[in-house]
C-alpha cells in the first residue's frame, strides 16, 4: 500500500510534529508532502527514514524566515502535489494540508489539530493583533481571509474522514466544515517524567509569549500575591512586555531546555494553564510529572484534566479568577494533603500515551480502509 502524509510545515519541532512522528511509526514507506521543510537534520530522527517532497514556496525568497506570509499562496502550492497512485492519503493539518487533491481511488484521512482560527473565529483577534483593524490594508486582508474562508470549506469536502485531536476541535469542524468527526487525542511521552519526586514552593507556566497563551494573567495574578512565587517558562514576542509587568516573586527563565521544563514540572506546586487551547500537551506533560493543573476550564484543558482530582479549573479568564482558584487549591490542600496527588494526577496522564494514540490511530484506519 501506497501512503503519503502531508503535514502544513516543517519549521519548528512543536505538538503537531511530536504526532506527525508517530504517523510516520505507523507508517514506515509514508513519503512525506509539506509546503516547507526548514528543520535541521536530526531534528525529527522518524523524518530520516522518508522521502519529502516540498512545494515551490520553499524556493521562494525569504521563505525560511517569513514562510508564513506566503499564506495566500499554500492553497495553490498544496493543489500542486501528485499524488496519484497513492492509496492512503493522511493529512496533518492545521492550516491547508487537508486541501490536497487525491486520486478519487485513495482513502483520504485527516487529523486536525483545528480549522484555521485566523480565518474564522480568530479573525479580528488576528486583524487587531497585527495592527490591520482599519484602513486600506485591513480591507485587503478581510478580502484574502474572506476567500481563504472559501477554500478552506471546499478544500474541506474533499476529505473522506476527519479525525479531530479534542472533542473540541471536533464541534469546530461540525461548525465551519459541516463535516463529523472521530475523535483521537495527540501522543504525549509521559514515560520521560518522574512524578514522585518531591514538591517545592513554587508554581510554573510555560509557553509561548503570545498574546492568546494569557501569560499576562498569570503574570497578574502572582503581583497580587507577592507571598507566592511564580517560574515562567519561555519565549516569544511577548517576551519584553511579559517581563516589565512580572513583580519581584515572578521570575523569567525565558527559553530553557526540555530538561530543565522537565526538571521544574516535576518539582513544581502546580502548573498554571489561562489560555482557551484546541488541546494542550503541556498540561498533560505536567500532570505526567505529578503537578496538578490550575487553568481555564475550557478548550482542551477540560478533556485533559479532571476537575478536583488532577487539576481545577478557573472559571473565566482573568487573574481574579485565578487567584481565587490558587486560594482555594491551597486550602484544600491544607484540610486534606491526600488531594490532588501526584499518582492520581500520572493517572490521568495516563489517558494520553503514544501507545493508545497508535493503537487507536491504526485501528481507525484500518476501519476507513475496510469500508
Amino acid at each position: 500500500m501506497k501512503v503519503a502524509i502531508v503535514h502544513d510545515w516543517l519549521t519548528t519541532w512543536a505538538g503537531a510534529e511530536k504526532a506527525l512522528a508517530e504517523l510516520l511509526n505507523c507508517f514506515p514507506q509514508a513519503e512525506i508532502f509539506t509546503i516547507v521543510n526548514f528543520l535541521e537534520e536530526g531534528t525529527i530522527p522518524a523524518l530520516n527514514r522518508h522521502v519529502i517532497h516540498t512545494s515551490f514556496i520553499q524556493r521562494m525568497p525569504w521563505a525560511r524566515t517569513r514562510y508564513r506570509q506566503y499564506l495566500p499562496l499554500m492553497p495553490l502550492a498544496v493543489e500542486q502535489f501528485d499524488l496519484k497512485g497513492f492509496d492512503l492519503i493522511l493529512s496533518s493539518s492545521h492550516a491547508v494540508a487537508k486541501g490536497v487533491i487525491s486520486d478519487p481511488s485513495a482513502v483520504h484521512i485527516c487529523y486536525c489539530y483545528s480549522p484555521m482560527r485566523y480565518a474564522w473565529d480568530m479573525q479580528h483577534q488576528y486583524l487587531r493583533q497585527s495592527g490591520k483593524e482599519k484602513g486600506l490594508m485591513s480591507w485587503l486582508m478581510r478580502w484574502q481571509l474572506y476567500r481563504l474562508r472559501q477554500w478552506d470549506y471546499i478544500s474541506a469536502q474533499r476529505v473522506d474522514h476527519f479525525i479531530a485531536i479534542s472533542s473540541y476541535i471536533k464541534r469546530r469542524i461540525e461548525t465551519f466544515y459541516r463535516r463529523e468527526a472521530d475523535v483521537i487525542y495527540p501522543p504525549v511521552d509521559v514515560d520521560k517524567f518522574c512524578y514522585d519526586r518531591p514538591r517545592e514552593h513554587f508554581y510554573l507556566t510555560a509557553s509561548r509569549m503570545v498574546p492568546y497563551k494569557r501569560i499576562d494573567l498569570v503574570i497578574e495574578a502572582f503581583n497580587k500575591m507577592p507571598d507566592k512565587q511564580l517560574v515562567v517558562i519561555g519565549d516569544g514576542p511577548d517576551y519584553a512586555k511579559l517581563a516589565a509587568l512580572a513583580g519581584s516573586n515572578v521570575i523569567m527563565m525565558g527559553y530553557q531546555s526540555d530538561s530543565v521544563l522537565i526538571d521544574h514540572l516535576e518539582r513544581s506546586q502546580a502548573f498554571l494553564f489561562m489560555a482557551e487551547e484546541d488541546f494542550g500537551i503541556l498540561p498533560v506533560e505536567a500532570q505526567a510529572a505529578g503537578a496538578p493543573v490550575i487553568g481555564y476550564g475550557v478548550g482542551g484543558l477540560a478533556e485533559t484534566t479532571l476537575n478536583n482530582v488532577s487539576g481545577l479549573w478557573v472559571k473565566e479568564q482573568s487573574s481574579d479568577a485565578l487567584v481565587a482558584c490558587i486560594e482555594h487549591f491551597e486550602a484544600s490542600k491544607r484540610l486534606d494533603p491526600s488531594l490532588f496527588s501526584p499518582k492520581v494526577c500520572r493517572q490521568s496522564a495516563e489517558r494520553f500515551t503514544t501507545a493508545n494514540f497508535v493503537q487507536a490511530m491504526q485501528s481507525l484506519v484500518k476501519k476507513h480502509l475496510l469500508h
